[in-house]
């Protein structure tokens, strides 16, 4: 029927602060989109209709406003009681402006009297959908009821499509190709990596100004190519280089985990930053070697030291094993001058 009938409204006049848009990420091969902002070809759209799962012919259309639902009923008994009052207070003022039913959450019959919102209304609910393209997709939640109804099931993850924020987009190995983009949250997921890098560039700078080895440690730490970096490398290069590296322009592509890592190294302990450049090294000029057995060994005496580095790492640091730490040592310091 007509009154079914989702009608497209035209985004003039809507307000921005809640839209869906095109999720791309630089650090991802998308056919060449990703240098220009874009997650499809220019003309280009995704349509998805509203999920719905089947079970014995019934079916269930997650829509974010089914009190029914198994992530409801799975909550805690306090917080599902909650979810339950924020369900049917939407449901009911959905109900009053769409199909001028009045009905109050409290009604014990509440769901008995539900015309157009019933989780089981396949007429209604199948007819909701989201068409999305490289530009903004404005929901005005405020203004337009069905928008109200689409980010309602965005949040319940009603559409494959869709992320339900910029951070679920960024963190999931399979990113979707649009994201909700709600202001406040999405400007603070936008802006961890500004923080984190500038974090690591304070930490850069003290060290460059101050402490000059621990820098060449946490260079050769942090970076692939640890061998190098010496004590005569010009503190310009390893400068550079770093700040290359925390600007995800190094051997770490993740801009974030970039900043991070080099953040981590840059609060490290000496005798840290030490041990682990030195098995770095020592892996490289085979002072010590991964075996078919799966064990990190000494190349000369065989003595196990772990399956990962930082397993060797942990056995050199403890005090038992300073003369293997100090024969390693005597091998390797020679390289770092």
């Amino acid at each position: 029927m007509e009154e079914y009938t989702i009608v497209e409204k035209y985004q003039q006049g809507k307000n921005q602060t809640i839209a869906v848009r095109p999720y791309f990420n630089q650090d991802r091969q998308n056919m060449g989109l990703e240098h220009y902002g874009m997650a499809l070809h220019e003309g280009v759209w995704h349509e998805e209709n509203l999920a719905c799962l089947e079970l014995n012919g019934v079916k269930r259309f997650i829509t974010g406003l089914n009190e029914f639902a198994p992530e409801v009923k799975r909550l805690a008994p306090g917080d599902r009681e909650l979810k339950i009052k924020e369900i049917r207070r939407i449901v009911s003022e959905l109900e009053r402006e769409l199909a001028s039913n009045m009905i109050d959450p409290e009604d014990k019959e509440f769901w008995n009297k539900v015309t157009l919102l019933k989780p089981d209304n396949d007429k209604f609910w199948s007819r909701i959908s989201m068409r999305c393209g490289n530009d903004p997709v404005y929901l005005d939640p405020v203004k337009d009821p069905y928008d109200r109804i689409k980010l309602c099931a965005i949040e319940a993850g009603g559409f494959s499509m869709i992320s339900k924020s910029l951070k679920e987009a960024k963190t999931s190995p399979n990113p979707k190709k649009f994201y909700l983009d709600q202001l406040e949250e999405t400007i603070s997921t936008r802006t961890e990596y500004t923080k984190m890098r500038n974090r690591a560039l304070v930490e850069l700078e003290k060290m460059f100004d101050k402490n000059l080895n621990k820098l060449m440690y946490v260079a050769k730490v942090v970076d692939a190519d640890s061998v190098q970096y010496t004590k005569s490398t010009p503190k310009d290069i390893i400068y550079e280089n770093m700040d290359m590296f925390i600007s995800g322009e190094g051997t770490e592509s993740n801009r974030m985990r970039a900043a991070e890592n080099f953040l981590n190294a840059s609060k490290s302990k000496m005798e840290d930053l030490k041990i682990r450049a030195l098995v770095k090294d020592s892996m490289f000029y085979r002072f010590i070697t991964p075996k078919p057995s799966g064990w990190i060994e000494t190349l000369d005496s065989g003595v196990k030291l772990g399956k990962v580095p930082a397993e060797v790492v942990t056995f050199l640091k403890n005090p038992e094993h300073d003369d293997l730490l100090k024969s390693l040592m005597d091998k390797v310091e020679p390289y770092w001058k």
